[in-house]
Order: C-alpha cells, then structure tokens, then sequence
C-alpha cells in the first residue's frame, strides 16, 4: 500500500513532484468523488503523483453555515486516501486570509507553484478563492498558461436525485443506510479505536467491542444496527448499538457498541472499523435487565439471519 503523505497546518509548503490533484471537501468519499480520484489514480501511470487538495477546516465550517459534523472525519478520510493509492494529502488551513484569496492568486501561488499541479480533475460545482468566485471554467482558461489541463466530472445521479454529500447526510440522519450505501460505494464506516467500557454486555453474557467517535462525527439515529466489524484485515458480522445504552448506564456518552459473532476476544486499543448496513429498531429502555437479554438474544438471532 502507498505510504500517504500528509501536509497539514502550514500553507507554505512547496511540493517536489509534479501532481494530478483534485480540489473538495471529500466528505462523505461518495461515489461522485471516487470519480474524481479515479482520475488522478490514472494519472499516476504517467509519472504524476496523486494529491487531494482540501480545506481545514471546510468553508461552511469556517463561515459558520454548517453545524460542523461530518460524514468522514479527518482520520477516517486519511485511512480512505492511503487505502486508494492517494500519494500526497493538502489539508490547507482555512482561514479569513487563505480564503480572501483571489482566485487567480490560488491557482497560481497554490495550484501550478507550490502543488506543480500539471493536472486537475475538477467537479462543476467546485469553487474557490475570495467569494468562491474561482470555477472550472477559470482554471480551463488559465490552464495552457500555468501548464496544465483540466478534467471536468459531471454530476452523478441516482435514484433520480444528485449524489452529493448532503443527500448522503440527509439519508444517514435518517437512518436509511441501504440508500446511504448505494451513494457511497461502500457501507457507512465509524472508525477509531476500542475503549474499554463497564464490562457489562460481558456480565449480560454478550462480550461487544465500543467505539466513542469523535462528537463531530455524524452517526444515524440511535438505536440497533446490523453491521459488520472490520479488524486486522477479517470482516465480522455483527450487530451494533448506536446510542447511549439506557438500560444499563446513566453515562451519557454516545458511542457505538458492537456484537460480533464467533468472537470472543480482548481488543482494547485496537484500530476497528463498524460497517452500519441496516437499521433494526430503535433505542430503548427496558424495565429489567432480562427484558434486555431476551432483547437482544433477539437481535443477534435476526442479524444473523
């Protein structure tokens, strides 16, 4: 696997190969992106390095018309880039300076000088540069001056609506994660490491494996999911609990707990990814911890299924 490199909290960086880039915000890594990227993959047979060029944090964040949670973390966007072949991640500080760039200004000092950028692949909503006002259109024109080509990337739809970030937001704020899949190419991922928690589905008799994700990562809305568990490289079928687990814990802490079947081991510490493929039921409090276990004896028997 491609070792990726990271450039992240300077915008005074001067990249040594010439690139393919592509510019977004990549949250979510739908399949309208995966285009994207599969056009500077391709890229690479002639000698180019593959970069992602993206904004820290992104413009609504910066500017305040977003609430900040994401599809795709940070962390979980790096571990997706290595794992596609990325050779060089740009997060570029945003900032009130770095975003009253003028466009021309961006794709000069930024593109051709410091990224040798000698080609873009570019969706038809991108924008850039002071009000947003840098577009496709003007990198084509600059393009043969600052010696490199463009690559438009139409709009890919779907079930008669546009795959974008926000419909896929739209749908796991829902919790309709078979339509969220469609849109992303893969089932819907929370990565991180296992904490170790009360020991309580141990006690109840079912071991499970928790994940806090970061709390500006967007989870579906509470309650029972089948899922699938990804370590060291298996894939285990499971079934996972987002939520707060009012049965047994007053702790308000959203996390994701996980069942895996034909497992029983200690992981604590360990990098895993929870694959939320389907909804079940919701969240809710039971009167008795046995009302509980025959819950979830029920559960497990149905994901199984």
């Amino acid at each position: 696997m491609v070792r990726l490199e990271i450039i992240a909290g300077t915008s005074d960086f001067y990249l040594e190969k010439e690139t393919a880039a592509a510019i977004g915000k990549f949250d979510g890594l739908h399949i309208g992106h995966r285009r994207l990227l599969e056009e500077i993959l391709e890229r690479k047979k002639d000698g180019l390095a593959a970069c992602v060029f993206t904004f820290d944090p992104a413009p609504s964040v910066l500017f305040g018309t977003s609430d900040g949670r994401e599809l795709t973390t940070r962390e979980e966007k790096r571990q997706l880039f290595e794992r596609m072949g990325i050779d060089i991640l740009v997060e570029f500080p945003l900032t009130y300076d770095t975003a009253a760039m003028e466009p021309e200004e961006f794709a000069r000092q930024v593109l051709a000088e410091r990224m040798q950028v000698r080609f873009l692949a570019a969706g038809t909503d991108l924008s850039f540069g002071k009000g947003g006002a840098g577009n496709a259109a003007l990198l084509e024109k600059l393009g043969p001056e600052l010696e490199f080509s463009i690559k438009i990337i139409d709009k890919v739809y779907m079930d008669g609506r546009e795959v974008s970030s926000s419909c896929v937001r739209e749908l796991v704020e829902a919790g309709n994660m078979e339509a969220a899949e469609r849109m992303l190419g893969t089932p819907y991922p929370v990565m991180g490491k296992v904490v170790g928690g009360k020991r309580l589905g141990r006690t109840l008799g079912f071991p499970t494996v928790n994940l806090l994700p970061p709390e500006h990562k967007l989870l579906p809305p509470n309650g029972v999911y089948v899922s699938q568990v990804l370590w060291q490289g298996k894939r285990y079928h499971a079934i996972s609990n987002v939520g707060y687990k009012p049965t047994v814990t007053r702790d308000h802490v959203l996390g994701v707990e996980s069942y895996l079947y034909d497992f029983d081991r200690e992981i604590y510490g360990e990098d895993i990814e929870v694959y939320l493929l389907k909804f079940r039921r919701p969240e809710r409090h039971f009167d008795s911890v046995e009302a509980l276990q025959a819950q979830l004896r029920e559960d497990i028997a149905a994901g199984r299924r």
